[in-house]
């Protein structure tokens, strides 16, 4: 018997635990974080390099007295892989640069800036030219679309706007639908526990369990709809530079969290119900004896 409360009470503790995670996950803004401050300072060295006629510009790097024999051949790779992919986008390195890439970190619903990343950036906020956060869109929108492509290009980014909208609406609508069911089983818990029926502990532990399987595609759509924005075509308007750091935030590890908790409460709160012993009967059972009941 006391086995039995003790994983009804564990398990509807971690299940309030993974409801307060997911809740925190879903109003923070920093699901997928990125760093653009080496960019920056690469495209300022560019920009400030002496542009005299006949000047040729050589890397520190590159000079025989500065680096040994096995740091040029990685570094000549380097710059060959460079070479062919702007070869292969007609990119150069001021291309590159003419893009604004800056320190962002993106949750469900916006996109912001991060703070004392960017000097410039910082700047212009304080004016009010620029907001800090940005809302993510959840419907179809045309503008977003660059002008003067081909018609085949505006035709694959068109339809890869779609494919990414639908993503990040699977996204926020499961990691919704697993909140409303965890939340919905905890109340089926608690009452299950007040009024000492184990059908309803077991259905609440159902519950955590259908819960955190809503969180697990939820999931595995946001990381499909990130992996996908990164390899949109063309690459040059949607992928990033090699020095752009990024990756996922502490929301998304928050997610996780209360993803493993809730299964966790599932398990237990399935499991209580069969060490709880069935409560045994005091009045006797009826017989039936010459067409009377007794």
């Amino acid at each position: 018997m006391a086995a039995g409360k003790l994983l009804l009470y564990a398990g509807l503790s971690l299940s309030l635990c993974a409801l307060g995670m997911l809740a925190v996950a879903i109003c923070s803004d920093h699901w997928y974080e990125t760093d653009a401050r080496r960019y920056r300072e690469r495209c300022r060295s560019f920009s400030s390099r002496r542009k005299d006629p006949g000047f040729i510009y050589i890397p520190n790097n590159s000079l025989p007295l500065r680096a040994s024999r096995s740091r040029l051949d990685r570094w000549e790779e380097k710059l060959l892989l460079a070479r062919n992919r702007r070869q292969l986008f007609a990119m150069s390195a001021a291309d590159e640069c003419s893009r604004q890439y800056n320190s962002t970190n993106m949750g469900l619903w916006s996109k912001c800036h991060r703070p004392g990343f960017d000097q410039d950036v910082e700047d212009l906020i304080r004016k009010g030219a620029i907001a800090r956060c940005s809302y993510i869109k959840y419907h179809y929108s045309s503008a977003t679309i660059p002008k003067n492509l081909s018609y085949n290009i505006t035709k694959t980014i068109r339809q890869d706007e779609w494919h990414s909208l639908h993503l990040r609406r699977m996204t926020a609508g499961f990691m919704g639908m697993a909140v409303a069911i965890i939340l919905f089983g905890w109340i089926v818990g608690i009452l299950g526990c007040c009024w000492d029926r184990g059908l309803m502990q077991y259905v609440a532990g159902l519950l955590f369990l259908m819960g955190g399987t809503f969180c697990i595609i939820s999931l595995c759509t946001c990381v499909a709809g990130i992996n996908f924005e990164l390899s949109r075509y063309p690459r040059y308007l949607y992928g990033l530079p090699d020095d752009i750091g990024h990756g996922y935030g502490w929301s998304m590890f928050c997610a996780w969290g209360g993803l493993g908790l809730s299964l966790i409460a599932g398990f237990f709160c399935t499991l209580a119900p069969s060490v709880q012993p069935m409560p045994r009967s005091t009045c006797p059972k009826s017989r039936q004896e010459n067409g009377t009941v007794c």
